[in-house]
């Protein structure tokens, strides 16, 4: 049974596949919204929001098949109100909750995690959408309503950056 059996189900007032659709558009929902806000409190605050509202709206969905760029769209829309609502004020307490939500990856995979962060943001949620989600170029352009040309070349300017962090990372560790 795949996604859009579970939005028709949905649809049709099943709980538990609206359940089921949740959970599996669920990683792809803190990758986003980490893109977007920075502390996990946020990105639960931003993922609750856009459940309930997925779930108010579901009947208006017209197409089962956008499923999920429809929830990520309304998840972008979420995170843009927190940070309106927030005005970029982050308490010291949850400084130090920034990085935490890497749990137990692998040293290689918290590095390259750390790399993406460093990027500014409208680099970051395309290469989160691209790399991570492996969303086309054109339904990246859709979802953030912007020209692919422009997805295409914020695409190339965050590889290069990436590139020159990990240059520079190499360097600092081998001691140059």
């Amino acid at each position: 049974m795949g996604l859009q059996d579970d939005v028709i189900k949905a649809q049709g007032g099943s709980h538990d596949a609206f359940v089921r659709l949740i959970k599996a558009c669920e990683p792809s929902m803190y990758r986003l919204s980490k893109s977007y806000v920075k502390t996990d409190a946020d990105c639960a605050d931003a993922i609750q929001e856009t459940i309930l509202k997925a779930f108010k709206a579901l009947r208006t969905l017209r197409e089962p098949q956008y499923f999920k760029s429809w929830l990520l769209r309304i998840l972008i829309n979420e995170c843009n109100r927190l940070r309106k609502q927030r005005m970029q004020v982050i308490p010291i307490a949850e400084l130090s909750e920034q990085g935490s939500y890497t749990h137990e990856r692998s040293e290689q995979e918290q590095w390259l995690g750390e790399a993406v962060q460093s990027l500014e943001e409208e680099l970051r949620v395309i290469v989160v959408l691209f790399y991570m989600e492996d969303m086309p170029l054109k339904e990246i352009a859709e979802l953030i309503e912007v020209p692919e040309g422009t997805v295409k070349s914020r695409l190339y300017r965050a590889r290069e950056k990436l590139s020159r962090y990990i240059s520079q990372e190499r360097s600092e560790a081998n001691g140059q």
